[in-house]
């Protein structure tokens, strides 16, 4: 099968992005809008703090015609099986083969019980609490109309149990937070045939100083997290990388910072390491702004 048969239709390069969750409906539509008229092929979201994850993609899905629409993730510490699977049934039935449905968000961390003071309940080991979600789902019964085909699936997968789980289950793998060399093993665990969708984190400005103390700030946010660390020290990372402020070689792993040529690169890397796809997240100063002309200025040169 071809990178591009693989592709499934997202194209090469696509926006990933967390700014929805703060934005009002209408200015939601409006940037999924011309981020389809910017010719890029798949637009995926984060599910955090704010708007639904199905709600956000019937929205976007309302206000695009052609685009390919992912979650990237939806998150199964936040609801039932059963409730996934019909909500991926309603949308895979209104928007025949424009959404992906991206999973994850496992809770094995015990010291975290609650987001915004609402209470989530661990799940347990994170290989075996998705095998047994995606069953559930897979089990649900259907009571309405049923998409044909299905909608495809992702997993968010790093390590590489819950990545034979994607290429196993599911259409593939959508890994985050990774650097190239992490394309490359996925690809190699992932087999010839699956779907490898990576994100990666860039930062477009030409003041390098300035460019690099952003993506700092996003590299140390993830530092807190067990799975990113655990994900790191298996590819080479040691203490001496993640604890306090992040080394310059992990900084400069994950994120991509200078103009549009130095971030073309790297989308490039990934894509030569074995990726399908390439999900790019803008960075900015401030998370909450919608970062409509970096889109608009990297399009010609992630949608060519």
């Amino acid at each position: 099968m071809s990178d591009l048969q693989r592709a499934g239709g997202l194209g090469r390069a696509g926006i990933w992005t967390f700014a929805f969750e703060g934005q009002s409906a209408g200015r939601v539509g409006e940037a999924a809008a011309e981020i389809e008229e910017l010719g890029y092929g798949a637009l995926w979201y984060g599910e955090a703090f704010g708007r639904d994850s199905f709600g956000q993609a019937w929205l976007l899905l309302s206000a695009t015609r052609r685009l390919v629409v992912a979650s990237g993730i939806a998150n199964i510490a936040y609801r039932e099986p059963l409730a996934t699977a019909n909500a991926e049934r309603t949308l895979g039935e209104a928007f025949p083969g424009r959404y992906v449905l991206g999973l994850g968000g496992h809770r094995v961390d015990d010291t975290v019980t609650e987001v915004d003071g609402y209470p989530v309940p661990a799940r347990g080991k994170a290989v075996a609490t998705m095998r047994g979600y995606l069953d559930a789902m897979d089990s649900a019964p259907a009571h309405g109309p049923v998409p044909d085909p299905a909608p495809r699936r992702v997993l968010a997968a790093l390590g590489p149990k819950m990545l034979e789980l994607a290429a196993e289950r599911t259409w593939g793998a959508h890994p985050y937070f990774v650097p190239v060399e992490h394309t490359a093993r996925a690809r190699d665990l992932l087999g010839p045939d699956a779907f490898l969708g990576v994100e990666q984190a860039v930062v477009l400005d030409r003041d390098r100083v300035r460019a690099r103390e952003v993506a700092v700030e996003h590299v140390a946010g993830y530092l807190r997290a067990p799975h990113q660390i655990a994900s790191l020290r298996r590819l080479g990372f040691g203490e001496e990388d993640t604890t306090g402020a992040p080394s310059s070689r992990l900084v400069d792993a994950i994120v991509a910072y200078g103009d549009v040529d130095v971030l073309h690169a790297r989308v490039a890397e990934h894509l030569a390491a074995g990726a399908d796809h390439v999900c790019v997240q803008v960075l900015t100063a401030d998370p909450g702004e919608l970062p409509m002309r970096q889109w608009r200025e990297l399009a010609p040169a992630l949608t060519a």
